[in-house]
């Protein structure tokens, strides 16, 4: 394996080549994202990571599949950290201020802005709410103003958002309990429910 000898001064990610750092500083610290998609408003900083929203939000493309729970990710480095951070309950990132722990150091950024600091960027242009994350906003744009809902065909609950089906279909209809007490092996249907 190549040796990361270019590391960013503002979040210690680690690269192999200069270029790299350049452009992570660009899109991820600088916020630069140029690539734009065509189905939607988001955008990117790289082509790669545009091509692979296209893939999973607009084709339903998700390869990489937990083989503990099932959840499915478009991709590789996404289902690497979500077996870290559920089935392993790795956290090695802490808050300094209350303790919590975190699988990276983008989320233990976004928890001390959110949580300590009372950061909430992302606007509703409709009403006076704002969320700490873009997806919490589309959410609440979805179930409040436009009344979206999708029901779960086994049955007639409804759900503003898809995730929180596929967990109802889950938990209710599969009867799959992915995280488990590493003390007396209860399952359980969410992370939430485990603590």
């Amino acid at each position: 394996e190549k040796k990361k000898s270019f590391k960013c001064g503002l979040c210690d990610t680690k690269f192999t080549r200069k270029y790299s750092l350049g452009k992570h500083i660009a899109t991820i610290h600088e916020g630069k994202k140029l690539f734009k998609c065509k189905f939607c408003d988001t955008s990117f900083g790289q082509k790669s990571h545009l091509n692979t929203h296209i893939a999973s939000v607009h084709d339903g493309k998700k390869p990489f599949k937990c083989k503990i729970c099932d959840t499915c990710f478009a991709r590789n480095t996404h289902l690497k950290g979500h077996i870290a951070s559920v089935h392993e309950q790795k956290k090695p990132f802490k808050c300094n201020i209350c303790e919590a722990g975190f699988t990276s150091k983008k989320d233990l950024n976004r928890h001390i802005e959110s949580v300590h600091e009372g950061k909430k960027p992302f606007k509703c242009n409709v009403c006076d709410a704002s969320f700490t994350q873009r997806g919490h906003l589309k959410g609440h744009m979805a179930s409040v103003h436009e009344g979206t809902k999708v029901q779960c065909n086994l049955c007639d609950k409804r759900f503003t958002e898809k995730g929180n089906l596929k967990k109802h279909i889950a938990s209710v209809h599969e009867g799959k309990k992915p995280f488990k007490c590493n003390i007396c092996e209860a399952g359980f249907t969410s992370k939430k429910d485990l603590n």
